[in-house]
Parts: structure tokens; sequence; C-alpha cells
């Protein structure tokens, strides 16, 4: 038996990183994943991966920021499974300059997959739960960061994205707590990642929706880690993804409204 047993969930970004982790995580525990990534490949193993250990999983291939994502993704859940119970609203990147440098497209785009995607995907989502009352609680998950929290050099884009994420997550929670709705969100620190598990100074970059995206951390920053974070390094994917599982577990019926710090003590 498994906590999340005859739960439908909608994981964006899914295929890699801590996205993946989630949908293995509450796969794991009972509930139906519509996996999603840009790309077919990683959002397919994803999908295989959670079958081949007698899980139940169907893709959403495509970009969350596309028009019209939203809606094909949450009836993907309700024709595959029959309904739809959790949405955590992972999918999102960074684009980072500093001001005087940001260009209006990276603003925009960052905006975009980070507080806008995420909206859509709530509002569409609005009408089944609506129209489908349940007798326990459905759950939403949002993932934020601390830049939105703190800020952080170079991330106006990020930092307020994520920060508005946070708005909308204590909006919807006061919107969509007579559903029997709860919406929280989490904020990550620094967990190793692809996007993060190089330092800038390599000019490491991915290709990300059509366009080649620099990542990784400042040396310095990276360095400091060590001696920040309480622990001495960075979170796993699959230890981010813990915080959300416990957000969608009956034992956080009780808990809405709030973003979850997972940091490991660093701020």
């Amino acid at each position: 038996m498994g906590t999340l047993d005859g739960k439908v969930a909608l994981v964006s970004g899914s295929g890699r990183g801590i996205g993946r982790e989630i949908a293995l995580k509450l796969a794991s525990e009972g509930a139906a994943v519509v996996v999603n990534d840009l790309d077919p490949a990683p959002a397919t193993q994803t999908e295989q991966d959670i079958k081949a250990t007698g899980g139940q999983a169907v893709t959403c291939v495509g970009s969350v920021s596309e028009d019209g994502f939203a809606e094909r993704f949450v009836n993907t859940a309700v024709e595959s499974f029959g309904g739809l119970d959790i949405i955590v609203n992972n999918a999102g990147y960074t684009w980072d300059s500093v001001i005087q440098k940001m260009t209006d497209e990276q603003w925009d785009t960052i905006l975009d997959v980070n507080l806008k995607a995420p909206f859509r995907i709530l509002r569409a989502a609005q009408p089944y739960i609506k129209a489908n009352p349940t007798d326990y609680h459905r759950k939403v998950v949002n993932i934020s960061s601390t830049s939105g929290f703190y800020g952080n050099a170079g991330q106006a884009n990020y930092g307020s994205a994520k920060a508005g994420l946070i708005g909308l997550t204590k909006t919807l929670a006061k919107e969509w707590g007579r559903y029997g709705v709860n919406v929280n969100a989490v904020a990550y620190g620094f967990i190793v990642t692809r996007m993060t598990e190089v330092t800038a100074e390599t000019n490491t970059t991915l290709n990300i929706d059509g366009r080649d995206i620099r990542v990784g951390v400042n040396p310095d920053r990276m360095a400091a880690m060590a001696t920040t974070i309480p622990f001495g390094r960075g979170g796993t994917p699959k230890e981010a993804a813990g915080a959300v599982y416990l957000l969608c577990t009956p034992e956080s019926d009780y808990v809405n409204s709030q973003c979850l710090v997972v940091d490991a003590g660093r701020v």
C-alpha cells in the first residue's frame, strides 16, 4: 500500500533532475504520473522507469510555455487516469545577467516558463477541480527558489518569477481552500543539477527550447557552499523531491499557503 494510492499527479519538467525524482517518488507511493519534458527522450525514460517498478505513467511532451499546453497537460491526466489530484509546477530554468545587460527576451522568457506557465496550468485545472469534488485533499506544490525568497545577484528575472510564484501560491491557497485543495510552495537553495554542477567559468551551455543557455555557478559562491551550508554540500535531486512529497501526503492536509525553504539551513 502506498501513501498516494489512487491519486493522479501532474509533474512538469519531470524528464530530468529534480522533476524526475519527484515523479519517481510520487509513483513509488502509488500515484499515477503524467510526465512532462521539452524533449521526448528524457520524458519517455522517466515513464519507462516508473512502469518498470510497477507504477503507472504517461508522457505529455512539450514546452510549458506553449499556448494550449496547459489544457493538454490537464486533459492528459483526466483522459489517461480519470482524475487529477496533485499538481507539481516544477518546470523552469535560469538565464542570468546583471540587470543592465539583461534583454527583454531574457526577462520575458524566464517569467513565461517560471510564472506564467504555472498560472496557466492551475487555471486550466480549476474547472475540473471545481466540477469534481472529493472527500480527500488535493495538493498543489509550486517550485520556487531562495532566489525568489532572498534575491540573488544576476537573477532579476528568475528571482522575480520565483517571488511571484510564492504570491500565486498564497492567493490560490485562499481561492481553492473551499475545494479542499492545499496550495503550497517549496523554495530550493543549492541543489546539484545539470544547471548547477559546474562553475560559470567553464562557459558550459545547455540547449533549452532552442536556445543555448549558459549555466553554472559563480566559482566564489560554489567554494563558499562548504562553509555556508551546515551540511557542507549542496542537496541532491532525490533529497529535493522528498520535500515535495511531504506536501503531497495526507499528513499535510492542514498545511496551506506555506513556502517551505529547503536549503539545509544555509540562510
